[in-house]
């Protein structure tokens, strides 16, 4: 070799080490600012952070943000779209300081830059052999963390810079078919989580947990199966412990910080039925009621039951916290409480809870019943003693043997389920999506099998001469009273209501739209192309409002597509899609 190509290649190696030298020395992105979530900040968030299930502890569902309003929103345009994971979605999107974070089935998250919908970090969760994910609707924010409940019965907790791993705690063996498929809220530096727990998971698995958002460290557990010598034992009749089946908590709580109470729903009992448990007249405690809890050690303060259920129609859906003046107007409100003093103000919880359909208003400082109304058509509940809050169930609906078979209205899929509806401080006003369906149905067996589940087959039919499944209902906080009905072809799922006069909400159809709350009429329309099955959100970066919301498939959307047999089949496609203003 020649030395002037020698010299050449020299020249030519010491270019190109010069400018590796040069790649590896030059400046790294600069990190994302974050600032650490705060229980101030939980307790009264950003107007443009969403930084749990409904946004605030009262469980809402509201943004007070109002650049896009009545006048404006036709002019709304899909900005980004991202694909999201297999199975099915029912998440809520969290966003804060411009990054959104995505729950998805089997404990996958991913995060995005809010604005321009860029990926910017994953995290999947490794189960141990025979585990396999579920639906996962919500995660918390705390500190520097996004907290979940894993199908793998922990709770864990991931870095939300950089979706590492932070802490992990178990809190039942991670094979028990006992999962949370709502996380957590955190409150005061609490955890709170509620979870289903089917038959083979024992009732020492139907529990409402509180850990440490810090460490992890479980602090307490509250069982909703009582023990035997336990007050509510004796609504279980002779049942003996080990035939105490499912008495769930899964969806997610509710808190009141001046109270300092949680609020949580509890679901049916397994099997359903209860001529195959403790009998027809016991009220097997603590299923489908709300729970009073107090925080610091998880002891329930009061309870109210809204349904003897035989039916599975459960009641663990979302309780508002909302202080008004109570006055029920009695040309709609069927049940009142006769003390009540029409104007008065209280601390209430209100809102459809149940699959039933039915408002409950209930002092949330006391448990007082104060007043109830029929929404969707329903045959199960005969009356509400308005003094004490007792319900009587119609006992033409109830079983009573193997092989019977009853219309019951509405169905397992509800009147009211997992959607979530919302309230708006503007109006007063509660938002709820339902069904009009009913279901026929027929006892499989007259002894407690777990195998059958919840011990009857059903068949969904749509409510008697309902051709519209879908309805969303405004209903006034303060009197009951009916604001307005949305009627629809195609069933109805989450909402979500705004400063600017809105609410968000989509179907099973694909459509997403946006209503005047107020009157109902729909101000803005468009097709994402899959079911809107998850929980819309609204939130802002550098002063833009955007609205978001995921789809994707999902079991309550599958059963009122069964009502519209004309609609196309659904692609099953997951994504979140993000709209703004041009």
């Amino acid at each position: 070799m020649s030395w002037l190509r020698a010299l050449g290649l020299a020249v030519v190696a010491a270019a190109g080490a010069a400018t590796a030298v040069a790649q590896t020395a030059a400046p790294a992105p600069a990190p994302r600012p974050y600032r650490p979530v705060t229980d101030a900040m939980l307790r009264n968030p950003d107007a443009g952070d969403w930084l749990m299930w409904r946004r605030t502890w009262n469980s809402w569902g509201y943004s007070p943000l109002d650049q896009i309003d009545k006048r404006n929103v036709g002019k709304l345009k899909q900005v980004w779209a991202h694909d999201l994971g297999k199975g099915t979605q029912e998440g809520t999107p969290i966003v804060h300081d411009g990054v959104m974070y995505v729950p998805n089935p089997g404990d996958y998250i991913q995060a995005f830059d809010a604005k321009t919908g860029e990926a910017l970090w994953e995290y999947k969760r490794q189960y141990p052999e025979g585990v396999n994910g579920g639906t996962n609707r919500n995660m918390a924010i705390w500190g520097t963390t996004l907290i979940d409940a894993g199908a793998d019965n922990m709770m864990y907790a991931v870095d939300a810079r950089t979706g590492k791993l932070v802490w992990e705690t178990k809190v039942l063996e991670p094979k028990l078919p006992a999962r949370a498929t709502a996380g957590p809220i955190v409150a005061n530096g609490k955890i709170i989580t509620g979870r289903q727990c089917q038959p083979a998971a024992t009732n020492d698995s139907c529990i409402i947990t509180a850990h440490d958002a810090a460490t992890g460290k479980e602090l307490w557990r509250t069982r909703t199966i009582p023990r035997k010598g336990e007050p509510g034992d004796e609504t279980w009749g002779n049942v003996p412990m080990e035939q105490r089946w499912h008495v769930g908590t899964w969806m997610v709580p509710s808190y009141d910080p001046e109270l300092d109470r949680i609020y949580i729903g509890t679901s049916v009992t397994i099997p359903a039925p209860k001529f195959i448990l403790g009998g027809v007249d016991k009220e097997h405690l603590y299923h489908n009621s709300t729970l009073a809890l107090d925080p610091a050690n998880g002891k329930i303060v009061w309870y109210y039951q809204h349904l003897i259920d035989h039916w599975d129609l459960d009641h663990p859906f979302e309780r508002l916290l909302v202080d008004t003046a109570v006055t029920p107007d009695r040309s709609e409100v069927t049940w009142i409480n006769p003390r009540l003093k029409p104007g008065e103000q209280r601390k209430v919880i209100t809102g459809i809870p149940g699959k039933t359909g039915i408002v409950y208003t209930l002092d949330r400082k006391t448990g007082e019943f104060l007043w109830a109304r029929p929404t969707v058509f329903q045959n199960v509940v005969k009356n509400i003693d308005g003094a004490t809050g007792k319900v009587t169930d119609d006992p033409e609906r109830v079983f009573t043997r193997k092989d019977e078979t009853i219309m019951v209205c509405p169905g397992t899929n509800g009147g009211k389920n997992w959607p979530a509806g919302a309230y708006s401080p503007r109006t007063n006003s509660m938002y709820m999506p339902m069904q009009n369906m009913c279901m026929n149905a027929t006892v499989q067996s007259g002894e407690r099998d777990p195998s059958l589940v919840y011990g009857f087959k059903s068949e969904y039919i749509p409510a008697p001469g309902a051709e519209k499944i879908g309805v969303v209902w405004g209903i006034s906080a303060e009197t009951g009273k009916t604001v307005f009905k949305h009627e629809q072809r195609v069933g109805v799922m989450s909402l979500v209501t705004t400063g600017g006069g809105l609410i968000f909400g989509g179907d099973v159809a694909g459509n997403f739209r946006a209503l005047d709350d107020k009157t109902g009429e729909v101000l803005w329309e468009t097709n994402i192309g899959s079911p809107v099955s998850g929980y819309p959100i609204s939130f802002a970066v550098g002063g833009k409002q955007y609205v978001a919301v995921t789809t994707g498939p999902s079991l309550v959307a599958m059963a009122a597509r069964r009502m519209t047999p004309e609609l196309p089949s659904d692609s099953g496609a997951g994504q979140v899609v993000v709209f703004a203003l041009p």
